[in-house]
Protein backbone atom coordinates (compact mmCIF):
# COMPACT_ATOMS: atom_id res chain seq x y z
CA UNK A 1 0.00 0.00 0.00
CA UNK A 2 1.06 3.30 -0.99
CA UNK A 3 -0.16 7.54 0.26
CA UNK A 4 -2.71 7.66 2.33
CA UNK A 5 -4.02 4.11 2.01
CA UNK A 6 -0.99 2.85 3.94
CA UNK A 7 -1.79 3.47 7.60
CA UNK A 8 1.85 3.60 8.81
CA UNK A 9 2.55 6.45 6.22
CA UNK A 10 -0.07 8.13 7.14
CA UNK A 11 0.24 8.12 10.96
CA UNK A 12 3.48 9.30 10.16
CA UNK A 13 2.75 11.98 8.36
CA UNK A 14 -0.14 13.13 10.83
CA UNK A 15 1.89 13.90 13.86
CA UNK A 16 3.48 16.69 11.57
CA UNK A 17 2.59 20.28 11.08
CA UNK A 18 2.00 21.65 7.68
CA UNK A 19 5.27 23.78 7.77
CA UNK A 20 7.60 20.19 8.61
CA UNK A 21 5.76 18.38 5.42
CA UNK A 22 8.59 17.48 3.41
CA UNK A 23 7.33 14.24 1.62
CA UNK A 24 6.72 15.26 -1.56
CA UNK A 25 4.63 12.27 -2.66
CA UNK A 26 2.43 12.59 0.73
CA UNK A 27 2.12 16.12 0.36
CA UNK A 28 0.97 15.72 -3.19
CA UNK A 29 -1.62 13.21 -2.51
CA UNK A 30 -2.99 14.87 0.81
CA UNK A 31 -2.88 17.97 -1.46
CA UNK A 32 -4.91 16.09 -4.47
CA UNK A 33 -7.91 15.76 -2.31
CA UNK A 34 -7.65 19.14 -0.61
CA UNK A 35 -7.43 21.09 -3.78
CA UNK A 36 -10.08 18.50 -6.03
CA UNK A 37 -12.87 18.96 -2.74
CA UNK A 38 -12.59 22.27 -2.64
CA UNK A 39 -12.86 23.08 -6.29
CA UNK A 40 -15.69 20.37 -6.46
CA UNK A 41 -17.33 21.99 -3.52
CA UNK A 42 -17.22 25.46 -5.18
CA UNK A 43 -18.54 24.49 -8.50
CA UNK A 44 -21.04 21.73 -7.42
CA UNK A 45 -22.45 25.22 -5.19
CA UNK A 46 -22.15 27.19 -7.67
CA UNK A 47 -23.97 25.10 -10.59
CA UNK A 48 -27.09 24.53 -7.70
CA UNK A 49 -27.43 27.94 -7.19
CA UNK A 50 -27.84 28.71 -10.56
CA UNK A 51 -30.49 26.28 -11.04
CA UNK A 52 -32.49 27.51 -7.94
CA UNK A 53 -32.52 31.37 -9.38
CA UNK A 54 -33.30 30.00 -13.01
CA UNK A 55 -30.22 31.36 -14.23
CA UNK A 56 -28.06 28.60 -15.70
CA UNK A 57 -26.37 30.13 -17.79
CA UNK A 58 -24.37 32.23 -14.30
CA UNK A 59 -22.76 28.96 -13.25
CA UNK A 60 -18.92 29.38 -13.39
CA UNK A 61 -17.84 26.65 -15.95
CA UNK A 62 -20.50 27.64 -18.68
CA UNK A 63 -20.02 31.29 -17.92
CA UNK A 64 -16.50 31.02 -18.60
CA UNK A 65 -16.79 29.20 -21.58
CA UNK A 66 -19.37 31.51 -23.06
CA UNK A 67 -17.24 34.23 -22.65
CA UNK A 68 -14.21 32.42 -23.64
CA UNK A 69 -15.54 31.68 -27.11
CA UNK A 70 -16.67 35.38 -27.67
CA UNK A 71 -12.80 35.91 -26.73
CA UNK A 72 -11.02 33.87 -29.05
CA UNK A 73 -9.66 34.40 -31.98
CA UNK A 74 -11.76 33.84 -35.31
CA UNK A 75 -9.14 30.84 -36.46
CA UNK A 76 -9.65 29.17 -33.33
CA UNK A 77 -13.35 29.39 -33.70
CA UNK A 78 -12.88 27.86 -36.62
CA UNK A 79 -10.33 25.03 -36.31
CA UNK A 80 -12.79 23.65 -33.57
CA UNK A 81 -15.64 23.15 -35.83
CA UNK A 82 -13.41 21.98 -38.30
CA UNK A 83 -12.03 19.44 -35.92
CA UNK A 84 -14.35 18.50 -33.82
CA UNK A 85 -17.80 19.82 -35.62
CA UNK A 86 -21.28 20.09 -33.38
CA UNK A 87 -18.94 18.20 -30.32
CA UNK A 88 -16.91 21.49 -30.33
CA UNK A 89 -19.21 22.93 -27.29
CA UNK A 90 -18.97 19.40 -25.55
CA UNK A 91 -14.59 19.94 -26.17
CA UNK A 92 -14.50 23.04 -24.98
CA UNK A 93 -16.87 22.13 -21.17
CA UNK A 94 -14.38 19.26 -20.72
CA UNK A 95 -11.01 21.50 -21.50
CA UNK A 96 -11.99 23.26 -18.61
CA UNK A 97 -13.62 20.77 -16.32
CA UNK A 98 -9.92 19.18 -17.18
CA UNK A 99 -7.76 23.07 -16.52
CA UNK A 100 -9.95 23.59 -13.09
CA UNK A 101 -8.93 20.16 -11.73
CA UNK A 102 -5.05 20.93 -12.86
CA UNK A 103 -5.04 24.10 -10.93
CA UNK A 104 -7.26 22.65 -8.04
CA UNK A 105 -4.06 19.93 -7.91
CA UNK A 106 -1.32 22.59 -8.16
CA UNK A 107 -3.08 24.84 -5.29
CA UNK A 108 -4.02 21.98 -3.28
CA UNK A 109 -0.45 20.83 -3.01
CA UNK A 110 0.45 24.52 -2.29
CA UNK A 111 -1.88 24.71 0.53
CA UNK A 112 -1.03 21.81 2.40
CA UNK A 113 1.91 23.72 3.93
CA UNK A 114 -0.01 27.36 3.31
CA UNK A 115 -3.60 27.55 3.29
CA UNK A 116 -3.67 30.83 2.32
CA UNK A 117 -2.64 30.02 -0.91
CA UNK A 118 -5.94 27.95 -1.36
CA UNK A 119 -7.79 30.79 -0.35
CA UNK A 120 -6.42 33.62 -2.46
CA UNK A 121 -6.96 31.02 -5.42
CA UNK A 122 -10.58 30.62 -4.65
CA UNK A 123 -11.34 34.40 -4.15
CA UNK A 124 -9.70 34.87 -7.85
CA UNK A 125 -11.51 31.80 -9.17
CA UNK A 126 -14.62 33.72 -7.77
CA UNK A 127 -14.00 37.12 -9.11
CA UNK A 128 -13.31 35.28 -12.46
CA UNK A 129 -16.67 33.76 -12.39
CA UNK A 130 -18.58 37.37 -11.71
CA UNK A 131 -16.98 39.36 -14.29
CA UNK A 132 -18.01 36.30 -17.10
CA UNK A 133 -21.49 36.25 -15.96
CA UNK A 134 -21.69 39.72 -15.89
CA UNK A 135 -19.92 40.03 -19.10
CA UNK A 136 -23.05 37.69 -20.68
CA UNK A 137 -25.49 40.15 -22.91
CA UNK A 138 -28.39 38.79 -20.88
CA UNK A 139 -27.21 39.11 -17.83
CA UNK A 140 -28.45 40.23 -14.90
CA UNK A 141 -27.08 41.78 -11.42
CA UNK A 142 -28.03 37.94 -9.86
CA UNK A 143 -25.83 36.87 -12.14
CA UNK A 144 -22.84 37.05 -9.84
CA UNK A 145 -24.05 35.61 -6.57
CA UNK A 146 -23.47 31.98 -7.84
CA UNK A 147 -19.42 32.38 -8.39
CA UNK A 148 -19.03 34.53 -5.24
CA UNK A 149 -21.40 31.58 -3.17
CA UNK A 150 -19.52 28.56 -4.51
CA UNK A 151 -16.08 30.51 -4.10
CA UNK A 152 -17.06 30.38 -0.55
CA UNK A 153 -18.66 27.41 -0.41
CA UNK A 154 -14.59 25.79 -1.82
CA UNK A 155 -13.14 28.03 0.93
CA UNK A 156 -15.05 27.01 4.10
CA UNK A 157 -14.37 23.34 2.37
CA UNK A 158 -10.47 23.88 2.66
CA UNK A 159 -10.72 25.13 6.01
CA UNK A 160 -12.85 22.05 7.54
CA UNK A 161 -10.43 19.74 6.08
CA UNK A 162 -7.22 22.00 6.23
CA UNK A 163 -8.43 21.44 10.16
CA UNK A 164 -9.37 17.57 9.75
CA UNK A 165 -6.10 16.67 8.87
CA UNK A 166 -4.01 19.66 10.97
CA UNK A 167 -6.41 20.25 14.39
CA UNK A 168 -7.06 23.91 15.05
CA UNK A 169 -4.92 27.01 13.61
CA UNK A 170 -1.96 28.21 15.25
CA UNK A 171 -2.52 31.72 16.24
CA UNK A 172 0.97 32.58 16.51
CA UNK A 173 3.64 32.68 14.53
CA UNK A 174 5.89 30.15 16.23
CA UNK A 175 3.94 27.95 16.23
CA UNK A 176 3.53 28.41 12.58
CA UNK A 177 6.83 27.47 11.89
CA UNK A 178 7.53 25.19 14.97
CA UNK A 179 6.12 21.59 14.27
CA UNK A 180 2.76 21.08 16.74
CA UNK A 181 1.45 17.65 18.41
CA UNK A 182 -1.37 16.41 16.56
CA UNK A 183 -2.19 12.90 17.87
CA UNK A 184 -5.66 13.62 17.34
CA UNK A 185 -5.48 13.47 13.91
CA UNK A 186 -6.70 10.47 11.96
CA UNK A 187 -6.45 9.56 8.64
CA UNK A 188 -9.96 8.48 8.41
CA UNK A 189 -11.43 12.03 9.61
CA UNK A 190 -9.21 13.70 6.87
CA UNK A 191 -10.60 11.03 3.89
CA UNK A 192 -13.89 10.95 5.64
CA UNK A 193 -14.06 14.97 5.38
CA UNK A 194 -12.85 14.52 1.34
CA UNK A 195 -15.43 12.12 0.16
CA UNK A 196 -18.51 14.11 2.21
CA UNK A 197 -17.19 17.00 0.03
CA UNK A 198 -16.93 15.95 -2.98
CA UNK A 199 -20.09 13.66 -2.58
CA UNK A 200 -22.05 17.01 -1.46
CA UNK A 201 -20.34 18.74 -4.71
CA UNK A 202 -21.73 16.15 -7.15
CA UNK A 203 -24.84 15.74 -5.40
CA UNK A 204 -25.54 19.98 -5.53
CA UNK A 205 -24.20 19.62 -9.24
CA UNK A 206 -26.69 16.99 -10.14
CA UNK A 207 -29.14 18.93 -8.20
CA UNK A 208 -28.56 22.34 -10.35
CA UNK A 209 -28.94 20.31 -13.35
CA UNK A 210 -32.19 18.86 -12.69
CA UNK A 211 -33.80 22.77 -11.19
CA UNK A 212 -32.43 24.07 -14.56
CA UNK A 213 -34.45 25.61 -17.07
CA UNK A 214 -33.87 22.01 -19.55
CA UNK A 215 -36.78 20.53 -17.70
CA UNK A 216 -39.33 22.78 -17.87
CA UNK A 217 -38.69 23.02 -21.64
CA UNK A 218 -39.26 19.76 -22.37
CA UNK A 219 -42.52 19.73 -20.56
CA UNK A 220 -43.87 22.70 -22.31
CA UNK A 221 -42.43 20.89 -26.08
CA UNK A 222 -44.62 17.99 -25.04
CA UNK A 223 -47.59 19.95 -24.72
CA UNK A 224 -47.01 21.78 -28.10
CA UNK A 225 -48.69 20.79 -30.71
CA UNK A 226 -48.94 21.59 -34.63
CA UNK A 227 -52.04 23.23 -35.60
CA UNK A 228 -54.33 21.84 -38.38
CA UNK A 229 -54.53 24.90 -39.97
CA UNK A 230 -51.45 24.93 -41.86
CA UNK A 231 -50.69 24.92 -45.73
CA UNK A 232 -49.37 21.66 -46.11
CA UNK A 233 -46.56 21.60 -48.38
CA UNK A 234 -46.88 19.10 -51.69
CA UNK A 235 -45.30 15.39 -50.78
CA UNK A 236 -41.57 15.62 -51.26
CA UNK A 237 -41.34 13.63 -54.66
CA UNK A 238 -40.30 10.23 -55.17
CA UNK A 239 -37.74 10.99 -57.12
CA UNK A 240 -35.83 13.15 -54.76
CA UNK A 241 -34.66 9.96 -53.25
CA UNK A 242 -32.12 8.06 -55.48
CA UNK A 243 -31.90 5.18 -53.02
CA UNK A 244 -27.82 4.68 -53.06
CA UNK A 245 -25.97 3.04 -50.35
CA UNK A 246 -23.34 6.35 -48.91
CA UNK A 247 -25.52 9.27 -50.17
CA UNK A 248 -27.50 11.42 -47.68
CA UNK A 249 -31.07 11.28 -47.46
CA UNK A 250 -32.87 14.21 -48.95
CA UNK A 251 -34.58 14.98 -45.48
CA UNK A 252 -31.90 14.73 -42.79
CA UNK A 253 -33.57 13.55 -39.34
CA UNK A 254 -33.51 16.13 -36.55
CA UNK A 255 -31.14 14.10 -34.66
CA UNK A 256 -28.64 14.36 -37.23
CA UNK A 257 -29.17 17.65 -38.31
CA UNK A 258 -25.75 20.29 -37.46
CA UNK A 259 -25.39 22.74 -34.71
CA UNK A 260 -23.54 24.91 -34.91
CA UNK A 261 -24.17 28.69 -32.75
CA UNK A 262 -22.11 30.10 -30.33
CA UNK A 263 -24.65 28.71 -27.23
CA UNK A 264 -22.46 26.63 -24.65
CA UNK A 265 -25.64 25.84 -22.70
CA UNK A 266 -28.44 25.35 -24.77
CA UNK A 267 -30.85 27.74 -23.76
CA UNK A 268 -34.33 27.01 -22.62
CA UNK A 269 -37.27 28.43 -22.16
CA UNK A 270 -41.32 27.49 -21.88
CA UNK A 271 -43.67 28.06 -25.14
CA UNK A 272 -46.33 29.25 -22.33
CA UNK A 273 -43.38 32.55 -21.43
CA UNK A 274 -42.38 32.66 -25.35
CA UNK A 275 -42.39 36.20 -26.98
CA UNK A 276 -41.65 38.46 -29.30
CA UNK A 277 -41.31 42.06 -29.28
CA UNK A 278 -41.34 43.78 -33.27
CA UNK A 279 -39.98 47.20 -32.69
CA UNK A 280 -37.67 50.00 -34.02
CA UNK A 281 -38.54 51.53 -37.41
CA UNK A 282 -41.65 50.43 -37.37
CA UNK A 283 -45.39 52.56 -37.78
CA UNK A 284 -46.44 50.26 -34.37
CA UNK A 285 -44.77 48.07 -32.15
CA UNK A 286 -45.75 44.75 -31.84
CA UNK A 287 -45.69 41.83 -28.84
CA UNK A 288 -46.56 38.23 -30.15
CA UNK A 289 -47.31 35.00 -28.11
CA UNK A 290 -46.68 31.73 -28.68
CA UNK A 291 -50.60 31.23 -28.76
CA UNK A 292 -51.02 34.41 -31.06
CA UNK A 293 -48.29 32.84 -32.98
CA UNK A 294 -49.91 29.60 -34.09
CA UNK A 295 -53.01 31.58 -34.48
CA UNK A 296 -51.66 33.18 -37.76
CA UNK A 297 -51.95 31.90 -41.27
CA UNK A 298 -49.10 28.76 -41.23
CA UNK A 299 -47.42 27.33 -44.12
CA UNK A 300 -45.32 24.10 -43.84
CA UNK A 301 -42.15 24.04 -46.49
CA UNK A 302 -38.83 22.34 -47.24
CA UNK A 303 -35.57 24.57 -46.29
CA UNK A 304 -32.07 23.30 -46.56
CA UNK A 305 -29.74 25.39 -44.21
CA UNK A 306 -26.14 26.01 -44.62
CA UNK A 307 -23.38 27.45 -42.72
CA UNK A 308 -21.29 29.66 -43.35
CA UNK A 309 -18.39 27.70 -41.55
CA UNK A 310 -19.12 24.69 -44.20
CA UNK A 311 -16.14 23.26 -45.79
CA UNK A 312 -16.24 22.37 -49.28
CA UNK A 313 -17.37 18.95 -49.19
CA UNK A 314 -18.51 19.43 -45.56
CA UNK A 315 -21.59 18.05 -43.90
CA UNK A 316 -22.81 21.75 -41.62
CA UNK A 317 -26.07 21.27 -44.21
CA UNK A 318 -29.63 19.87 -43.20
CA UNK A 319 -33.16 19.69 -45.07
CA UNK A 320 -35.94 19.44 -43.28
CA UNK A 321 -39.79 20.38 -43.48
CA UNK A 322 -40.61 23.09 -41.30
CA UNK A 323 -44.05 25.00 -40.19
CA UNK A 324 -43.88 28.25 -39.37
CA UNK A 325 -45.76 31.89 -39.72
CA UNK A 326 -44.32 33.88 -42.43
CA UNK A 327 -42.26 36.74 -41.45
CA UNK A 328 -43.54 39.12 -43.85
CA UNK A 329 -46.40 39.20 -42.67
CA UNK A 330 -45.85 39.64 -39.24
CA UNK A 331 -43.68 43.13 -40.85
CA UNK A 332 -46.88 44.02 -42.90
CA UNK A 333 -48.96 43.80 -39.40
CA UNK A 334 -46.09 46.33 -37.86
CA UNK A 335 -45.39 48.76 -40.78
CA UNK A 336 -41.99 48.83 -41.63
CA UNK A 337 -40.11 52.13 -42.48
CA UNK A 338 -39.44 52.31 -45.88
CA UNK A 339 -35.30 53.18 -45.30
CA UNK A 340 -35.03 50.09 -42.66
CA UNK A 341 -32.58 47.63 -44.41
CA UNK A 342 -31.94 45.46 -41.06
CA UNK A 343 -33.61 43.33 -39.43
CA UNK A 344 -31.82 42.55 -36.13
CA UNK A 345 -32.99 39.41 -34.14
CA UNK A 346 -31.90 38.47 -30.75
CA UNK A 347 -31.92 35.12 -29.28
CA UNK A 348 -33.39 34.75 -25.75
CA UNK A 349 -29.41 34.29 -24.70
CA UNK A 350 -28.58 37.65 -26.42
CA UNK A 351 -27.27 37.00 -29.69
CA UNK A 352 -27.68 39.11 -32.18
CA UNK A 353 -28.27 38.42 -35.79
CA UNK A 354 -28.65 40.64 -38.76
CA UNK A 355 -31.25 40.20 -41.89
CA UNK A 356 -31.90 41.96 -44.94
CA UNK A 357 -35.29 43.04 -45.15
CA UNK A 358 -35.14 42.68 -48.49
CA UNK A 359 -34.81 38.81 -48.19
CA UNK A 360 -37.83 38.90 -46.07
CA UNK A 361 -40.19 40.52 -47.80
CA UNK A 362 -39.68 39.62 -51.72
CA UNK A 363 -41.42 35.85 -51.59
CA UNK A 364 -39.52 33.67 -50.37
CA UNK A 365 -40.73 31.43 -47.38
CA UNK A 366 -38.87 33.01 -44.72
CA UNK A 367 -40.87 31.98 -41.61
CA UNK A 368 -40.97 31.75 -37.78
CA UNK A 369 -40.46 28.54 -37.11
CA UNK A 370 -41.73 26.15 -34.18
CA UNK A 371 -42.29 22.75 -35.72
CA UNK A 372 -39.85 20.77 -37.64
CA UNK A 373 -40.21 17.03 -39.64
CA UNK A 374 -43.14 16.77 -37.87
CA UNK A 375 -43.01 17.67 -34.66
CA UNK A 376 -42.50 20.66 -32.37
CA UNK A 377 -38.58 22.54 -32.85
CA UNK A 378 -35.95 20.15 -30.67
CA UNK A 379 -34.61 22.36 -28.13
CA UNK A 380 -31.39 22.10 -29.11
CA UNK A 381 -32.16 23.61 -32.46
CA UNK A 382 -34.37 26.72 -31.16
CA UNK A 383 -37.57 25.32 -29.39
CA UNK A 384 -39.75 27.63 -29.15
CA UNK A 385 -39.93 29.45 -32.62
CA UNK A 386 -36.55 30.25 -34.37
CA UNK A 387 -36.07 31.95 -37.83
CA UNK A 388 -35.79 29.97 -40.98
CA UNK A 389 -35.08 32.18 -44.15
CA UNK A 390 -34.22 30.26 -47.63
CA UNK A 391 -31.15 31.43 -49.51
CA UNK A 392 -28.56 33.06 -46.72
CA UNK A 393 -26.29 31.33 -44.94
CA UNK A 394 -27.08 30.66 -40.71
CA UNK A 395 -25.39 33.67 -39.35
CA UNK A 396 -27.41 36.48 -41.21
CA UNK A 397 -30.35 34.45 -40.96
CA UNK A 398 -31.37 31.54 -38.90
CA UNK A 399 -31.49 32.90 -35.46
CA UNK A 400 -32.83 30.33 -32.85
CA UNK A 401 -34.60 31.04 -29.19
CA UNK A 402 -35.84 34.05 -31.12
CA UNK A 403 -37.34 36.81 -28.42
CA UNK A 404 -36.48 40.04 -30.46
CA UNK A 405 -37.19 41.74 -33.69
CA UNK A 406 -35.64 45.38 -34.29
CA UNK A 407 -36.21 47.01 -37.54
CA UNK A 408 -32.68 49.24 -38.11
CA UNK A 409 -30.24 49.94 -40.92
CA UNK A 410 -26.87 48.08 -41.72
CA UNK A 411 -25.02 51.31 -40.97
CA UNK A 412 -26.49 51.56 -37.38
CA UNK A 413 -25.83 48.00 -35.87
CA UNK A 414 -23.29 45.54 -36.55
CA UNK A 415 -24.26 41.76 -35.19
CA UNK A 416 -22.24 39.41 -33.62
CA UNK A 417 -20.62 38.09 -36.00
CA UNK A 418 -19.91 40.99 -37.99
CA UNK A 419 -18.44 42.69 -35.37
CA UNK A 420 -16.10 39.53 -35.82
CA UNK A 421 -15.06 40.25 -39.40
CA UNK A 422 -17.91 38.02 -40.83
CA UNK A 423 -19.69 39.85 -44.17
CA UNK A 424 -22.39 41.85 -43.08
CA UNK A 425 -24.76 40.13 -46.28
CA UNK A 426 -23.95 36.44 -47.48
CA UNK A 427 -26.28 34.55 -49.78
CA UNK A 428 -25.68 30.63 -49.74
CA UNK A 429 -22.97 29.79 -52.48
CA UNK A 430 -23.65 27.30 -55.49
CA UNK A 431 -22.13 24.06 -54.23
CA UNK A 432 -22.00 20.33 -54.48
CA UNK A 433 -20.05 17.50 -53.12
CA UNK A 434 -18.94 13.66 -53.46
CA UNK A 435 -21.04 11.71 -50.60
CA UNK A 436 -20.18 8.31 -52.37
CA UNK A 437 -17.16 6.71 -52.50
CA UNK A 438 -15.81 7.95 -50.31
CA UNK A 439 -12.47 9.93 -50.20
CA UNK A 440 -9.57 7.33 -49.20
CA UNK A 441 -12.52 4.57 -50.02
CA UNK A 442 -11.03 1.21 -52.13
CA UNK A 443 -13.90 0.07 -55.10
CA UNK A 444 -13.45 -2.74 -57.87
CA UNK A 445 -12.29 -1.60 -61.26
CA UNK A 446 -14.82 -1.42 -63.77
CA UNK A 447 -18.48 0.83 -63.38
CA UNK A 448 -18.31 2.95 -60.34
CA UNK A 449 -21.29 4.68 -58.84
CA UNK A 450 -20.69 8.65 -57.95
CA UNK A 451 -23.27 10.29 -56.11
CA UNK A 452 -23.76 13.34 -53.85
CA UNK A 453 -25.49 16.25 -53.23
CA UNK A 454 -26.12 19.57 -54.94
CA UNK A 455 -27.22 23.10 -53.60
CA UNK A 456 -28.01 26.84 -54.11
CA UNK A 457 -30.83 27.96 -52.38
CA UNK A 458 -33.77 29.78 -53.24
CA UNK A 459 -31.92 29.38 -57.05
CA UNK A 460 -31.80 25.91 -57.45
CA UNK A 461 -29.69 23.41 -59.43
CA UNK A 462 -29.86 23.01 -63.17
CA UNK A 463 -26.92 20.83 -64.13
CA UNK A 464 -24.07 18.81 -62.12
CA UNK A 465 -20.59 17.58 -63.87
CA UNK A 466 -18.02 14.84 -62.55
CA UNK A 467 -14.93 13.73 -64.05
CA UNK A 468 -11.86 11.90 -63.20
CA UNK A 469 -8.10 12.39 -63.23
CA UNK A 470 -8.56 16.13 -64.60
CA UNK A 471 -10.56 14.29 -68.01
CA UNK A 472 -13.43 15.49 -69.50
CA UNK A 473 -16.71 16.28 -68.01
CA UNK A 474 -19.62 13.99 -67.58
CA UNK A 475 -22.70 14.90 -66.64
CA UNK A 476 -24.58 13.32 -63.87
CA UNK A 477 -28.12 12.38 -63.56
CA UNK A 478 -30.28 14.74 -61.02
CA UNK A 479 -33.02 13.63 -58.71
CA UNK A 480 -36.40 15.18 -59.42
CA UNK A 481 -36.29 18.53 -57.29
CA UNK A 482 -38.48 18.96 -54.40
CA UNK A 483 -38.12 23.04 -54.54
CA UNK A 484 -35.32 25.26 -55.24
CA UNK A 485 -34.92 26.07 -51.85
CA UNK A 486 -33.57 22.70 -50.99
CA UNK A 487 -30.91 20.66 -52.37
CA UNK A 488 -30.65 18.25 -55.10
CA UNK A 489 -29.08 14.33 -54.61
CA UNK A 490 -27.45 13.05 -58.20
CA UNK A 491 -25.32 10.36 -59.48
CA UNK A 492 -23.29 9.07 -62.45
CA UNK A 493 -22.09 5.97 -63.47
CA UNK A 494 -18.36 6.35 -64.63
CA UNK A 495 -15.92 3.50 -65.97
CA UNK A 496 -12.64 3.39 -63.99
CA UNK A 497 -9.40 1.32 -64.32
CA UNK A 498 -7.14 0.07 -61.46
CA UNK A 499 -5.23 2.54 -59.66
CA UNK A 500 -5.45 5.76 -57.31
CA UNK A 501 -8.05 8.24 -59.06
CA UNK A 502 -9.33 11.55 -58.34
CA UNK A 503 -13.02 12.33 -58.70
CA UNK A 504 -14.36 16.08 -58.91
CA UNK A 505 -17.58 17.40 -58.87
CA UNK A 506 -18.92 20.95 -59.93
CA UNK A 507 -22.55 22.04 -60.26
CA UNK A 508 -24.02 24.66 -62.25
CA UNK A 509 -27.47 26.94 -60.47
CA UNK A 510 -30.38 28.00 -62.52
CA UNK A 511 -29.12 31.02 -63.42
CA UNK A 512 -26.27 29.45 -65.48
CA UNK A 513 -23.59 30.19 -62.63
CA UNK A 514 -21.10 27.36 -62.36
CA UNK A 515 -18.58 26.42 -59.10
CA UNK A 516 -15.31 28.41 -59.48
CA UNK A 517 -12.74 26.00 -59.34
CA UNK A 518 -10.71 27.70 -57.15
CA UNK A 519 -10.96 27.58 -53.16
CA UNK A 520 -11.89 29.57 -51.09
CA UNK A 521 -12.03 29.71 -47.40
CA UNK A 522 -15.45 29.72 -45.30
CA UNK A 523 -14.34 33.36 -44.16
CA UNK A 524 -15.93 35.93 -44.63
CA UNK A 525 -18.77 34.54 -46.60
CA UNK A 526 -18.80 31.17 -47.36
CA UNK A 527 -16.46 28.73 -48.69
CA UNK A 528 -16.63 27.95 -52.62
CA UNK A 529 -14.27 25.38 -55.08
CA UNK A 530 -14.49 22.19 -56.46
CA UNK A 531 -15.18 19.18 -54.45
CA UNK A 532 -12.83 16.43 -54.72
CA UNK A 533 -12.39 13.20 -53.25
CA UNK A 534 -9.06 10.45 -54.17
CA UNK A 535 -10.10 6.91 -54.09
CA UNK A 536 -7.73 3.41 -55.01
CA UNK A 537 -9.64 1.30 -57.70
CA UNK A 538 -8.78 -2.30 -57.51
Amino acid sequence: MTGLTNPLLFARFAHMHPSRCQSLPMRIRVGTVLGLASAAAALGVAHLLAGLVGRAESSPVLAVGSATIDLVPRWLKEFAIDTFGTADKLVLLIGIVVVVAVLAVVVGVASVRRPEIGFASLALAGAIGVIAALSRPSAQPIDALPALVGAAAGAMTLRLLHRRLFGQASNTESDRIAPTSLDGVSRRRFLAGGAVALGVAAAAGVTGQFLSRRSQAVASRARVGVPSTVASAAPVPAGAELGIDGLSPFTTPNADFYRIDTALLVPTMTAEEWRLRVHGMVDQELTIDFEQLQARPLIERDVTLACVSNEVGGDLIGNARWVGAPIADVLADVGVDPAATQLVSTSVDGFTVGTPVSALTDGRDAMLAFAMNGEPLPIEHGFPVRMVVPGLYGYVSATKWVVDFELTTFEAFDPYWVRRGWAEQAPIKTQSRIDTPRSGGQVQAGEVVVAGMAWAQHVGIARVEVRADDGEWAEAELAEEDTIDTWRQWKLTIRLGRGARRLQVRATDAEGVTQPESRAEPFPDGAAGWHSVLIDVA
